[in-house]
């Protein structure tokens, strides 16, 4: 599954749950480069989703910001296909 494919999958989960959330794309001239994929608010708690593929890595940048986000008290997560059904477990409560 591509990183796109995921994405959709991941934001219409996300909407069939009531989720609000965001797609940020970073690295432009005017937004800033390694902020995770999609920013959401679920159950007030601030999760922040950095998208790959299965094999797909992870810069210096999103690895720093993505513990940043941890050590500010948030949820921070890399989610690939090997794991949607997991984080779908996480979002609704049972994971």
């Amino acid at each position: 599954m591509t990183e796109a494919e995921l994405q959709r999958k991941v934001e219409a989960f996300l909407r069939g749950q009531g989720i609000w959330f965001v797609k940020y794309w970073g690295g432009g001239q005017f937004t800033k480069a390694g902020v995770p994929d999609l920013i959401c608010c679920v159950n007030g708690q601030f999760v922040a989703i950095e998208l790959k593929t299965d094999t797909g890595r992870l810069s210096k940048l999103q690895e720093y910001n993505l513990a940043k986000i941890k050590e500010s008290g948030g949820q921070a997560l890399v989610l690939r296909p090997s794991g949607l059904g997991a984080f779908k477990d996480f979002i609704a409560g049972r994971g």
